[in-house]
């Protein structure tokens, strides 16, 4: 577990890593705790290095948006190309693990057709990859019932029935999710069972998952299933059923595909306070929902920090540092120019209005408004646009000036539509004598240093997602040599960018 000089094997080395990486984002703390939709209003480009900025505002769209992965081009200055390559080596690589060199047993099968069915290319890849290595875990501590944490539609608890033939009991808060899943896993059984009475194999038919539904999925919960009948199905407990039981004890291996903020967290803890709990694999996401030990709100379990050795050091996130952790290199990377420029316009569009709010309605503006994600309802817009007049767009192209003065006609005109969308989401009146023309016009002359100040600032996320993992993963090794841990980028970041997972067992 290495990242240029960095290492994770030990406590001692996790450390080093968590305080340089700390040590670096110290200085740039007015970047992490920006919030874009201030763009205009705070100025927030004059608080950057002003060689970068004028460097980047004529770079190329393509250029800017490698930013986050960390690609720099060679005209840039030379801070600013340290600034990127130092945000790469506190980054724990992102490349897929050989995981057959790494983990015993790992065959990474193809899903048939009825297991995947549903699926999209994202989660059939992560399903197939995740329950491979969770089988092979399961089989290296002995005969478990796995846990699928936050199962949501079943996919992952299925698969590990059915296709890896374990026990497996399938939890989640929605007991719609549970219904969904106890419908799609007994077509599953009925096709499965129909194939062996055709091969005439006499082999039992694999169980269904069992399914549980509990309203608060806390360490209590999940140590409780250690003595519940996981016989019966369909369970939907409270916190009085979480005291009753069997006095029967069976071990257990938690896993969690993208268990959305805390839960992650709780499944480490249940696994380090109960001894049943063998193994636990997880892939956490939803860092912005993360609970956060602060002065304004202290908490001995919240979900950061939870290693001594970072809590030791006193360092706090912040919600917008939670927020921008969720942001992936490979997404920005992966956008294009089209649509990166489109995404940048948005953020233009957002942050202007933020201007009129603050002018017209400052009383709205304190209560940090939020007006819904516009982006995709405009995206689709600007293509259907595209595509009926394209001898317009070709023909504008042939002169700079006419391009330039139809481009500000045409983003005029847009952001008009997006502040009259904001003012219905928001349930205010458009002021009479607002001429929103005039804020844009404002706006516009900064508007190309948008895309290289979001991007610079987003080239942080990594690194943040960096320190809230190694956080977890310095909390298992601070529990002694009865565990062995690792972390690894199981998941092949094109397809789904969030793919450290953290493993851990019992010797």
């Amino acid at each position: 577990m290495k990242s240029g000089k960095y290492t994770c094997n030990t406590r001692s080395e996790t450390l080093e890593w968590i305080t340089a990486i700390i040590d670096f984002l110290k200085p740039f703390s007015f970047l992490i705790n920006a919030h874009v939709v201030n763009f205009f209003k705070d100025k927030q480009w004059e608080e950057v290095d002003e060689e970068w900025m004028s460097c980047l505002r004529n770079e190329k769209p393509e250029n800017i948006l490698l930013i986050p992965s960390g690609i720099v081009q060679d005209h840039w200055p030379a801070s600013l190309k340290e600034f990127v390559y130092t945000l790469r080596s506190l980054s724990f690589p992102r490349e897929q693990a050989d995981l057959q060199a790494i983990l015993a047993d790992v065959n990474v099968a193809p899903l048939s057709t009825v297991l995947s069915q549903g699926m999209n290319l994202k989660k059939k890849h992560e399903v197939e990859v995740l329950s491979s290595v969770v089988s092979s875990v399961v089989n290296s501590v002995g005969e478990s019932t796995v846990v699928d944490v936050g199962s949501g539609q079943g996919y992952l608890a299925q698969v590990l029935s059915f296709q890896y033939k374990h026990s497996v009991v399938a939890i989640d808060s929605s007991s719609h999710h549970g219904k969904v899943t106890d419908a799609r896993a007994a077509r599953i059984r009925k096709h499965f069972a129909s194939q062996m009475r055709k091969s005439g194999s006499g082999n039992k038919c694999p169980d269904a998952p069992v399914t549980i539904t509990c309203r608060v999925l806390s360490t209590e919960m999940l140590k409780s299933l250690t003595n519940l009948p996981l016989e019966e199905n369909d369970l939907d407990l409270d916190a009085a059923a979480l005291n009753e039981g069997s006095n029967r004890q069976c071990s257990l291996v938690l896993a969690g595909l993208h268990a959305c903020g805390d839960l992650s967290v709780t499944m480490l803890r249940t696994f380090m306070e109960c001894e049943e709990v063998k193994a636990v694999v997880s892939i956490g996401c939803c860092y912005n929902l993360l609970s956060e030990n602060t002065r304004e709100n202290s908490c001995s379990r919240c979900g950061f920090p939870m290693s001594s050795g970072l809590k030791s050091l006193g360092f706090s996130l912040g919600k917008n540092a939670r927020d921008l952790a969720c942001q992936s290199a490979e997404r920005w990377s992966s956008l294009g120019e089209d649509a990166g420029l489109q995404n940048f316009e948005l953020h233009s569009f957002r942050a202007a209005f933020q201007m009129v709010l603050s002018k017209h309605y400052p009383e709205v503006l304190a209560t940090s408004p939020t007006i819904g994600r516009q982006g995709k309802a405009f995206r689709r817009q600007k293509q259907r646009k595209a595509l009926e007049t394209p001898a317009k767009v070709d023909t504008s192209r042939k002169d700079t000036d006419d391009k330039k003065s139809m481009t500000h006609t045409s983003s005029n005109s847009s952001f008009e539509k997006f502040c009259l969308s904001a003012f219905s989401r928001l349930n205010l009146e458009h002021p009479q004598d607002l001429d929103l023309s005039v804020t844009w016009k404002e706006a516009d002359t900064y508007t190309e240093l948008i895309g290289p100040y979001w991007s610079i600032r987003a080239a942080l996320g990594p690194v943040l997602e960096t320190l809230i993992l190694l956080d977890r993963l310095m909390f298992l090794q601070e529990q002694g040599d009865s565990i062995e841990v690792t972390m690894l980028p199981i998941f092949d970041p094109t397809i789904s960018p969030r793919n450290l997972a953290i493993i851990a067992k019992r010797l």
